[in-house]
């Protein structure tokens, strides 16, 4: 991976999109530090603690902390996130935007543009939840005029995440959108460190749970990468043709089914959608429904830690799936296997070979998709025995390592792309 960075880093034209990349993850950073206009910063500090961080910790941590400073990117990029998971869904029920999808870089653009008005108006609703539930007590605005600045305030600041989100897609290296949720968790790992430490120092938990949890996360490392990297390539015969004179044809190729497909997607999205709960809280400012959302919805009670997981055990395998099935169209691979002369050796073309396709796609997804949940789950368990902070070794753990082998992959098709331009201008 080291070696990846430092020979695209040697390349102009990848350096270049290097620099752009980190570039907009500064403006990001910068940008989490200006706070909302017409808040009281120490309310909003102040109201954070009393809450004890527990059913808003989930939307802190993916923010990168922007929600307990209650900076312009409170609502972060999640309302896009929210915006596409609804429009992929909507993709399939509704005929007119299956059909747009398929009609190539135009549909996709159209798609996009969906996408983003949804994201605003989510975004919207929860700039007023944020600003006027939640943090209700640190408002200090009194006219109309002020109280749309507050609220377009966060608007604007989720807007500017999907226009950096898409930049860094079009012109950096990466999925943006991925990267901004990288750089929100990896800003919260120091603070996290020191806190394990001074709780450690403290006499409030034992150092030993300090080490395992270091172990753990250096085996959750291991294991996110063996999932990323792990594939079944299934071989593929294409057939021989005689054009004029000359043959065309007759190579053994493979097709890479990675155990993984979807990356961390499911993750991303599962998080999003077990963080509804605490969104809804924030519309409120009565205490008992507040507390009951913390019993039933978030890792602080019994019964909510229960529900919390087993519902991101069946959200991330549903997403696995979901996320697969877009990126994987076994229907479409199999056609254009046989429009090129491609077969799978013992699988007859066309429908047996889409059938044969999807079976072992879902073979492998079930039990990556398990692994996943599995690793998702087991620090909220840690937490609870060893009273420590375990966000570090997590679910954000595995969204961090999904994202620097994503974008490591990346760099290495685009060094592979520019090798082959180089050797066809010759």
């Amino acid at each position: 991976m080291i070696s990846t960075f430092r020979n695209a880093w040697k390349i102009p034209s990848l350096r270049k999109k290097m620099l752009f990349t980190l570039a907009m993850l500064l403006i990001y950073r910068l940008g989490s530090h200006i706070t909302v206009p017409f808040m009281n910063s120490l309310a909003i500090s102040q109201l954070y603690s009393d809450s004890g961080g527990t059913v808003f910790s989930l939307l802190d941590l993916m923010s990168g902390g922007n929600f307990s400073k209650f900076t312009i990117f409170a609502a972060n990029i999640y309302p896009y996130i929210t915006s596409s998971i609804i429009i992929q869904l909507l993709t399939i029920a509704i005929p007119s935007l299956e059909a747009l999808s398929k009609e190539g870089e135009t549909g996709r653009k159209k798609i996009a543009k969906y996408t983003r008005y949804l994201a605003i108006v989510i975004a919207f609703i929860q700039a007023i939840g944020y600003s006027f539930g939640f943090f209700g007590e640190a408002v200090v605005a009194t006219t109309i005029l002020e109280k749309s600045v507050v609220v377009l305030s966060i608007v604007a600041g989720t807007a500017v995440l999907i226009w950096i989100g898409e930049q860094i897609t079009e012109h950096g290296i990466g999925n943006g959108i991925s990267l901004l949720i990288f750089a929100g968790i990896v800003s919260r790992f120091p603070a996290d460190i020191v806190k394990s430490f001074a709780i450690v120092n403290a006499g409030m938990a034992n150092p030993i749970f300090l080490i395992l949890f270091l172990i753990i996360a250096i085996a959750i490392v291991v294991f996110v990468v063996l999932l990323n990297e792990g594939e079944r390539r299934i071989p593929v015969q294409y057939a021989k043709r005689v054009v004029g004179r000359k043959m065309y044809g007759g190579q053994s190729t493979h097709i890479p089914v990675k155990v993984l497909m979807s990356g961390v997607m499911p993750i991303i999205f599962a998080s999003s959608i077990v963080a509804i709960p605490a969104t809804i809280a924030l519309f409120t400012k009565n205490e008992s429904t507040v507390r009951t959302i913390e019993k039933y919805f978030t890792v602080e009670g019994v019964p909510g830690t229960i529900y919390y997981v087993v519902f991101t055990v069946l959200l991330i395998v549903f997403f696995t799936y979901f996320y697969t099935a877009i990126q994987f169209n076994t229907v479409e691979y199999s056609k254009n296997l046989q429009q090129n002369g491609g077969f799978i050796p013992g699988i007859r073309a066309g429908k047996p070979t889409s059938d044969y396709l999807q079976r072992t796609v879902n073979r492998l997804c079930l039990p990556g998709a398990i692994a996943l949940a599995i690793l998702a789950v087991l620090p909220v368990f840690l937490t609870k025995i060893s009273n420590l902070p375990f966000n570090y070794g997590g679910t954000s753990m595995i969204i961090v390592v999904g994202v620097v082998l994503e974008t490591t992959r990346v760099l290495e098709q685009q060094m592979l792309m520019r090798h082959y331009k180089g050797f066809l201008n010759k």
